[in-house]
Order: C-alpha cells, then sequence, then structure tokens
C-alpha cells in the first residue's frame, strides 16, 4: 500500500527536490508530476510506487541518522515463562512500558501497559504470579534493520510502541516513542 498522492509534494519539497528533479529521477515528465501534485491527474500505481521509492532514497540521503544511531542498547527482556508479577515488578523498577519477550535469542512477543492493565482487569493479584507471558504476550513487535533512515521509524512507533534492530540477524536494540526524540537533537 503506498502513502498518499497528495503526500508527494510535502515529501519533494520537505527535502529540497524540484519537480525537474524528480521527473528526471522516475522518467515522468515534470508536467505529470505537476498534475498528480494538483491533483488534476491520478497516476499509474507503477508511476505512483517509482514516484514514492525515489523519495524515500532522498530522503534517506538526507537523514544522516539510522536506527542503529537511536536505538537503545540494553534491551530489558523477559521470557515466555515469566510471570504477569515479574512484568509488573520489571516496568515499575526501570520505568518502561513494554518490554520484549525473548525465548533464547528469538523474540517471540511482548507485553506493553495497555496489556497489563486489560489482563489486571480480569484477574485478582492472587494469580498474577501464576499467569505466565507467554499466555497474555502481544505478537512480536517490527524487526528492522540498523541502517534504516531514523525519520521512517516514526510511523512505525505510532503504530507498534516499540522497534526491535537487528545487525546481521541479531538482535542489537529498541526503539520507543523516547528514543525518536534522539532525532530532534
Amino acid at each position: 500500500m503506498l502513502p498518499r498522492l497528495d503526500s508527494i509534494k510535502q515529501a519533494r519539497t520537505k527535502i529540497g527536490v524540484t519537480q525537474k528533479q524528480l521527473a528526471k529521477m522516475t522518467g515522468v515528465s515534470t508536467s505529470m508530476i505537476n498534475q498528480i501534485e494538483s491533483g488534476r491527474s491520478q497516476p499509474s500505481y507503477e508511476t505512483a510506487k517509482r514516484l514514492f521509492d525515489s523519495l524515500a532514497t532522498l530522503e534517506g540521503r538526507a537523514d544522516p541518522n539510522k536506527a542503529g544511531d537511536i536505538c537503545s542498547k540494553e534491551i530489558v527482556k523477559l521470557k515466555p515463562t515469566d510471570s504477569l508479577h515479574d512484568a509488573i515488578h520489571r516496568m515499575q523498577k526501570m520505568s518502561i512500558s513494554q518490554i520484549p519477550i525473548f525465548n533464547g535469542a528469538e523474540p517471540v512477543g511482548i507485553i506493553t501497559e495497555d496489556g497489563v492493565v486489560k489482563h489486571l482487569a480480569d484477574s485478582d493479584e492472587s494469580s498474577w504470579k501464576r499467569i505466565q507471558l507467554a499466555d497474555v504476550m502481544e505478537p512480536t513487535p517490527p524487526i528492522i534493520d540498523h541502517q534504516t533512515p531514523a525519520r521512517a521509524l516514526v510511523p512505525l512507533v505510532r503504530y507498534s510502541k516499540c522497534i526491535l534492530v537487528t545487525k546481521a540477524r541479531k538482535i542489537i536494540g529498541i526503539i520507543t516513542a523516547s528514543d525518536t526524540l534522539k532525532m530532534l537533537e
């Protein structure tokens, strides 16, 4: 699924590219780009994809920050066999709102504050030590490469609350909403 067509002009001007430059990169006429941006023309899917791919490439070049630069390297982890009580205690102690669940080196899910609150409402305190995270965890968060441009992460973090970062197929960090604020520094 592609972004909305009306975002082309905004993305293009944000990275400082003219219609003529974008046209040259994509093989689309300057006139056609003008018509697309003004809403007078609907491009084919292939043309729209070329435009968005080119803009993403240019944006990646313009953004020196990569996922590996802004991720937190120390990942607080829990196991599927840990209890809901363990998760609550760890979140309070570390002042964090989500913890990835790992089975060995493999991420298998996540427990979030929202998920904890939902399960607290459905159970009493005496059962929290018996409830295993495997039974209440949410699906694994998105996993991205350490070279992913940081600007691409903001919409993903808004949707999923955290992202795991890999390098050479090994999890090396985690990105949360607060980590995206590092891009402003």
